[in-house]
């Protein structure tokens, strides 16, 4: 089997078999296929597209690229959640003891940011002591015992889609719905999870900058888990305006304790509440979404959400007293009010702006070698459709000096759009895909 031949047939539209996918899957990920080789069959995947069975076999190939997360000691439903991005997203930190505290076991692999934010394992840092580092066997052993465990990703679990990722980036690949479905459900398989829940974004501070393009995408991440052998929804939402209300990893962990308090916090509460009933659901431990969700609410009224956590905390080495107070998260040495200088409404809050605020305070990484200040952001005080009046705080920057939190205020004012007549919030979710 010649490369050059796979790269000709995907180039003049035609489909790939699974013997010449797992060909050169295997052949890149060892090293035998050179980048210039994978990168012009990873152009003719993006002008050609790949239908749903190559799309599947893509992605089984990459998940056996390295090592699967063996979860068969674990006892009990086990579901896992992703997200494809956003500003604002501390779901994780809501969704996972939630759930784990309706009966529901979480054993999740996360990441570390790139870009404006910290990543699920970043933000769970701002506890001092917590360790994501832990091995398999203290992975599994956690979930059996407390019913939740997130740790980082392993150095080898899907060594092609890191190749492939690092390649798509520098060759203007990544924008193709084949390419992102195999990355995501690769890694969301080789984790093992029996639910797998998809949180799809469609927005301006997303990847998928419109509903179409997120459904399609929801559509084939869903099709792909499900003729795995997974149960799989996706829920589409949007993403025009940050999530929630604070951008920054400290304070994105401050926000989601608020929300396990019992606290509505708009969107966000109720983006966990519908994630939450789809894994209720799907593990059958409701009937439907009505009472998934009742269950769901009684477990943050009655602090077992909130408690989950703690133990998700102590159980790894962190702080579980900073989970009851959270001053004892990370403080920034600025906070510094941003002042509107209109009256009206907000009509628009530019979500990847936000986003890069928080990236030049110190709240992301610009590069992979970037260190994270957990304690910088912003908190947002209006969002859209909110009335303002002239004088009136938009929102509040967290900061290391006063000179970068000055520069920040200018940055988050000229984020907002402001309305003179009133605004209609556009609706949050925009369909489930089951």
């Amino acid at each position: 089997m010649l490369m050059t031949d796979i790269i000709a047939k995907k180039r003049d539209g035609e489909k790939l078999n699974a013997e010449e996918i797992q060909y050169f899957i295997n052949g890149y990920t060892n090293g035998d296929i050179p980048d210039y080789q994978m990168s012009a069959l990873l152009m003719a995947i993006l002008l050609k597209g790949m239908d749903r069975e190559e799309t599947l076999n893509l992605t089984m190939a990459m998940m056996h690229s390295g090592e699967t997360l063996d979860l068969s000691g674990i006892d009990g439903v086990i579901a896992d959640k992703h997200s494809t991005g956003g500003v604002g997203d501390k779901t994780s930190l809501i969704l996972c003891p939630m759930v784990a505290a309706c009966g529901v076991k979480i054993a999740k692999m996360s990441g570390r940011g790139l870009g404006h934010t910290g990543g699920t394992i970043d933000k769970l840092e701002s506890f001092a002591g917590f360790d994501t580092g832990i091995s398999d066997e203290e992975f599994i052993e956690n979930v059996n015992k407390t019913g939740i465990s997130i740790i980082g990703q392993t150095a080898n679990l899907d060594p092609a889609d890191k190749k492939m990722y690092a390649l798509r980036d520098v060759t203007a690949t990544v924008p193709s719905v084949p390419l992102i479905v195999s990355s995501i459900m690769s890694k969301k398989l080789a984790s093992g999870a029996d639910i797998i829940v998809l949180d799809v974004k469609a927005g301006a501070g997303s990847f998928m900058k419109n509903e179409e393009e997120a459904r399609e995408l929801a559509t084939e991440l869903v099709e792909v888990g499900k003729r795995a052998g997974k149960k799989t929804v996706a829920v589409i939402t949007d993403m025009d305006e940050p999530l929630g209300y604070a951008i920054g990893n400290a304070l994105e962990v401050e926000e989601a304790i608020e929300v396990l308090n019992g606290e509505d916090r708009g969107e966000l509460s109720e983006l966990c509440l519908e994630l939450g009933a789809c894994i209720l659901t799907q593990a059958q431990l409701a009937e439907n979404e009505e009472q998934a969700k009742a269950i769901l609410q009684k477990s943050l009224v009655d602090g077992s959400a909130l408690n989950k956590l703690a133990e998700l905390v102590k159980s790894q080495g962190g702080c579980p007293d900073a989970v009851y107070n959270t001053e004892l998260l990370p403080k920034s040495a600025v906070q510094l009010e941003v002042p509107s200088l209109q009256e009206g409404y907000v009509e628009h809050i530019a979500a990847d702006g936000v986003g890069l605020i928080s990236m030049q305070l110190g709240g992301g990484r610009a590069t992979k070698e970037s260190e994270i200040d957990l304690s910088v952001g912003v908190v947002l005080n209006k969002k859209v459709a909110d009335a303002v009046k002239s004088g009136e705080s938009l929102g509040t920057v967290y900061a290391k000096t006063a000179h970068e939190a000055q520069a920040a205020a200018e940055k988050l004012r000229e984020c907002y759009k402001i309305s003179s007549t009133p605004v209609i919030k556009p609706k949050f979710i925009k369909g489930i895909i089951k």
